[in-house]
C-alpha cells in the first residue's frame, strides 16, 4: 500500500492494519525460522509497509494534536 492510501485512511484503520502487519511478521519470521521461505523478501516488504504505517498514524496524531 502506497502512503497516499494510508493517508485517507482513519487512525482507528491504520491501527488496525498495524495489528495485522505485526501478526504477519511475527509468522513470516517464525517460518523462516524453521524452514527457509521461498522468497525471504516478503519479510523485508512486511516491515517497511509496518514503518510505513507507523510513520503515517504518528503523522496523524500530530497533525490532530497541532489542531486542537
Amino acid at each position: 500500500m502506497k502512503a497516499s492510501e494510508l493517508k485517507e485512511l482513519t487512525i482507528k484503520e491504520i491501527q488496525e492494519k498495524i495489528e495485522n502487519e505485526e501478526k504477519l511478521l511475527s509468522k513470516q519470521k517464525l517460518n523462516h525460522a524453521v524452514s527457509p521461505l521461498d522468497n525471504p523478501q516478503v519479510i523485508k516488504v512486511t516491515r517497511r509497509n509496518l514503518a510505513r504505517l507507523k510513520t503515517v498514524l504518528r503523522q496523524k496524531q500530530l497533525s490532530e494534536t497541532s489542531n486542537d
